[in-house]
């Protein structure tokens, strides 16, 4: 039975985000504290958020063969991601249908999946192929088992799954989004690393570091800290289901700037780079020459886990300097991600102090002010 306390208490604490989130922006503060520690909080979210909005998984272009598959959750549903035998994208309940495991973990390659507990086994479409000594039980029947499927579509090269089956098409969620980025070509770029971590802080606290750039200087101080000027960024009114920023300069790796043979890009844009925050959790820096994103998932409130991957623009992939540049930028953003990592699991510290406090928000957090407005129009709609 539900704690009336508790649910006192937390919609005591959507209330105080939606007030806060009612001042003007030149009179905005951070969140209360309350929405990076409280779990009935990550409750509501998973609730009204997770379990209804569209939400990315990973990059089309890493599927390249039948059998190629990648794992993710949503809003606590295990889900595969696979292209069948006919290249179709296809996504299914990761979730046997006899005693409930979880069938495939991280990425890989399978003929068929296989439970790993009493190897069960379904194909590529998701129907039952193959149950061990389950033809002398009478009451069973192969063909009435298939795998739930679960929505998912293409939006730019990106993945992206729901729960909801009355969600609108990711690609008119999205459309004013494109319509900005569009010249980019983001679609054809290629990925090139990937990797999966876990950080010791709110979700929400990393995906608001990525979305301002106000932290670069004093945080990034050893890395690109004293290449970032401040007055070189642009923060507009984010949108329903996205924030973003700019910023152009001259990069110091060629792969920042438009490649020679990309004509799609023309005058300042061959050199602007758009920071893109696609509600709940993906996160993208995207440049003329390369891209690379966080999509977050959380595990509790003080846990995070991360898929960080990145690539290339069509016309770096066939360029023969393209690789060694992008070594060089990875090795750079780990180090980046470092910095963050101390920053932000240095907040998810801060935020359960006793006297902790929210503070006005500067012109360059205008992202944050439009994500806390945005998980306040869904949380407070309960």
């Amino acid at each position: 039975m539900e704690n009336p306390t508790k649910n006192t208490a937390v919609h005591r604490l959507v209330d105080e985000l939606a007030t806060q989130c009612e001042r003007p922006f030149g009179d905005a503060r951070a969140m209360p504290p309350g929405v990076y520690t409280s779990p009935e909080f990550l409750s509501l979210e998973e609730r009204e958020i997770f379990s209804k909005e569209w939400q990315c998984v990973g990059r089309a272009s890493t599927l390249k063969a039948p059998g190629d598959y990648l794992s993710a959750s949503i809003a606590g549903q295990p889900v595969v991601v696979l292209r069948d035998e006919t290249m179709a994208l296809r996504a299914m309940s990761n979730v046997c249908l006899h005693r409930m495991s979880v069938l495939l973990e991280g990425r890989g390659n399978v003929r068929r999946i296989v439970c790993p507990y009493h190897a069960w086994n379904y194909g590529l479409d998701g129907a039952l192929k193959g149950a061990p000594l389950m033809d002398q039980q009478a009451g069973f029947c192969k063909e009435s088992y298939r795998l739930p499927a679960i929505r998912c579509e293409q939006w730019q090269g990106w993945i992206y799954v729901t729960l909801d089956e009355n969600a609108p098409p990711v690609h008119r969620h999205l459309a004013p989004l494109a319509e900005l980025i569009g010249a980019y070509g983001m679609t054809d770029y290629v990925e090139t690393f990937h990797e999966e971590h876990v950080w010791d802080t709110n979700w929400k606290i990393l995906a608001e570091n990525f979305m301002e750039s106000y932290h670069l200087p004093m945080l990034h101080r050893a890395t690109v800290g004293p290449h970032s000027r401040l007055e070189e960024m642009e923060c507009p009114p984010g949108l329903a289901a996205f924030n973003y920023h700019w910023i152009t300069k001259e990069a110091s790796l060629p792969i920042g700037n438009a490649h020679p043979d990309n004509h799609r890009l023309s005058g300042d844009w061959r050199k602007t780079t758009a920071l893109l925050a696609i509600y709940p959790t993906h996160l993208i820096t995207l440049t003329p020459g390369y891209f690379w994103y966080l999509v977050l998932q959380p595990r509790g409130v003080g846990r995070v886990h991360i898929r960080f991957g990145g690539g290339l623009a069509p016309e770096f992939i066939a360029d023969p300097e393209a690789n060694a540049h992008m070594a060089t930028l990875k090795t750079l953003l780990d180090e980046v991600n470092a910095e963050d990592r101390r920053g932000v699991e240095a907040v998810f510290r801060g935020v359960h102090a006793p006297l902790a406090k929210p503070g006005h928000l500067s012109h360059l957090e205008r992202p944050n002010y439009d994500f806390a407005r945005y998980l306040a129009s869904k949380l407070a709609a309960r």
